[in-house]
């Protein structure tokens, strides 16, 4: 896993490509319990050299119910986006993670991952990855149909900020989903506020 890991931050395969210099950023140890499949670091993740050390992560963990220092311990939590560099600012966000992350390194990755008792699968892109099955291609579907794959794998949206007005149409979510959400990372990593 060690010499895993050194490969893969030490990859610049897609540089040419970037809008930064090429900076893979994930979090993983074998002895992980829980996957979070992201799409991307975004550019405060690249400048931090953090995953998730944005209004975004800030979130995630309060959807998780756990803290930073949880969060950011790798025995607990792998963190595998899609696409492991900030891919660069499209008109409405980032850009869609590069695909030669996936195609060079994740099965590679998931293949040392052997502990792991629940995958989060946020966004469209992890979702197209994760659940290649899903009978319909939308965010909103995939997550309403969240019980068709618990408890080993949660599909979630995105926990940006610009996504507060789904958050807001779709209370169920955090009714729902969210408890649900906390109850299992207590069980798989103890309570971790």
């Amino acid at each position: 896993m060690d010499k895993l890991y050194r490969e893969v931050t030490a990859c610049t395969h897609c540089a040419a490509s970037l809008p930064l210099p090429p900076k893979p950023i994930l979090q993983i140890h074998p002895e992980a319990k829980i996957l979070v499949a992201g799409q991307a670091p975004g550019v405060r993740a690249h400048n931090h050299g953090i995953p998730f050390s944005d209004p975004s992560g800030n979130r995630l963990r309060r959807w998780m119910g756990v803290s930073d220092e949880a969060f950011y311990n790798p025995q607990q939590i792998a963190i595998v986006p899609m696409g492991f560099c900030y891919p660069g600012k499209g008109k409405s966000g980032d850009l869609p993670p590069r695909k030669e992350c996936a195609a060079l390194w994740r099965e590679k990755i998931l293949e040392q991952l052997q502990e792991l008792s629940l995958i989060l699968v946020i966004g469209q892109y992890a979702q197209t990855w994760h659940l290649p099955d899903r009978t319909d291609t939308s965010v909103t579907a995939t997550v309403s149909a969240w019980r068709d794959y618990w408890p080993n794998i949660l599909p979630l949206p995105h926990p940006s900020p610009r996504n507060i007005a789904w958050f807001q149409k779709h209370p169920w979510f955090e009714a729902e989903v969210i408890p649900q959400l906390q109850q299992r990372v207590r069980e798989l990593i103890g309570n971790n506020r």
